[in-house]
C-alpha cells in the first residue's frame, strides 16, 4: 500500500464521518441555540428545558436520517472492499 492510496483512505473516511455526524448534531446544535436566546430572553435557567428539544432534535434525526446514514456507510465500505484488489495488487 502506497502512502497516497492510505492518505486517500483516510480522508474519505474522516469525509464521511465528519459528514455522518454533523447530519446528526446540526440540528441539535441549531435548537440549542433557539433554546438559549429564548431562555436569555425570558430569563428561565431551567436545565431540562435546553436538553430535552435537543435530545427529541436528536432522536428525530436519527429516525429520518438514519436510513440515509446507513446507505453512506454502506456505500463507502463497498467501495473500499472493491478497492482491495488495486490497494494490493
Amino acid at each position: 500500500m502506497s502512502p497516497e492510496t492510505f492518505v486517500d483512505v483516510l480522508r474519505d473516511s474522516l469525509f464521511i464521518v465528519i459528514l455522518l455526524v454533523s447530519a446528526i448534531i446540526l440540528p441539535s446544535l441549531f435548537v440549542g441555540l433557539i433554546v438559549a436566546v429564548f431562555q436569555a430572553a425570558t430569563s428561565i435557567n431551567e436545565q431540562t428545558l435546553s436538553f430535552l428539544p435537543r435530545l427529541i432534535v436528536t432522536l428525530l434525526a436519527l429516525i429520518f436520517g438514519g436510513h440515509w446514514l446507513v446507505r453512506v456507510i454502506m456505500d463507502y465500505t463497498i467501495d473500499l472492499y472493491q478497492s482491495i484488489p488495486q490497494v494490493v495488487g
